[in-house]
């Protein structure tokens, strides 16, 4: 057998692999998992504002594999115990429409200590919980923020307003639930470090001891898993990549950042992998999609992390 025919076969073998892996992932019950999933958006986020979703294309395509899939929303702006009492609601809604017992929670940014409320008060109700990039330890971004605006000043009044009527339109924009739960200074103060930290001693489930480890795996019958990126700019196409570029300007401890959070502080869990090429927005398909080309698209990666909540029973 000569050089050329090896060359063949093994190359042939490789794109028999390949086609496989492919098939594996898009067929249809590749992420049809036990339980529902729920997903919970950051900072400002929503659920869709004139037919483009906060999680652009994800439901789709965690759907196309089987999954059931819920998209809520809660206040833009506000503390974390606040949104998460607003999705506590939702969550015992979808349980009680679905008849599942449970759901699995998807958060992204400040989604992820959302939904670690949610399953710090009620983890009978979750079967698993992923942060998106949370701040699971807070943000340096926060924290520039917060030690550049004298408490109390007319500079911080200014501030508030604009980001409280921000959150506002995006509410009213996506159906105006929310137009009167904005809360600036409770967001950032629950978004600094030194409030992350208070708020995990209250919720230590699934949180790393250590500085950039794992933490628990499971913990009162809930599993904990998380994912994040750690590149600012990705795509030359994106001008929304200003935004991490910029945000990472505000990082002095952390030094790997998607932009908005810090490699580490968004352990949780099991770290299915921190430094994807992707920035804070690329996580939630944003802009338009418009990602790296050197990256496995994030639609992949979610719907690879619903197959591991499908094997794992869940």
């Amino acid at each position: 057998m000569n050089n050329k025919t090896l060359l063949t076969l093994a190359l042939g073998t490789a794109l028999a692999f390949s086609s496989a892996a492919d098939a594996s992932l898009f067929n249809s019950t590749y992420t049809k998992t036990k339980y529902p999933i729920v997903l919970g958006h950051g900072l400002l986020g929503f659920d869709s504002i004139l037919g483009v979703g906060y999680w652009y294309g994800v439901p789709t395509a965690l759907k196309s594999g089987g999954a059931s899939v819920y998209v809520t929303e809660v206040a833009q702006i506000n503390s974390t115990e606040f949104r998460g009492e607003q999705l506590l609601e939702q969550v015992e809604e979808i349980v009680a429409i679905t008849g599942k017992g449970k759901v699995n929670l998807m958060g992204h940014s400040h989604g992820g200590p959302t939904v670690r409320y949610v399953a710090g008060v009620r983890p009978d109700l979750v079967a698993s919980v992923t942060t998106i990039a949370g701040a699971n330890k807070g943000s340096e971004l926060a924290d520039f923020v917060r030690n550049n605006l004298a408490e109390g000043s007319t500079g911080e009044a200014v501030v508030a307003q604009l980001f409280q009527a921000l959150g506002s339109t995006i509410s009213l924009l996506s159906g105006g639930a929310n137009i009167s739960n904005q809360d600036a200074l409770a967001a950032v103060g629950s978004l600094t470090t030194q409030a992350a930290t208070e708020f995990n001693t209250r919720f230590p489930q699934g949180v790393p001891t250590s500085a950039c480890g794992e933490g628990a795996y499971k913990v009162d019958g809930v599993r904990y898993y998380s994912w994040s990126g750690a590149t600012p700019r990705t795509n030359i196409l994106d001008i929304s990549d200003l935004i991490t570029v910029i945000g990472a300007q505000t990082f002095t401890r952390e030094k790997d950042t998607d932009g908005l959070v810090g490699r580490c502080s968004s352990h949780l869990g099991m770290v299915v992998r921190d430094n994807y090429r992707m920035n804070h927005l690329d996580e939630i398909n944003h802009a338009l999609g418009l990602t790296s080309l050197l990256e496995t698209d994030p639609l992949t990666v979610y719907r690879q992390q619903a197959n591991r909540l499908k094997l794992a029973g869940l």
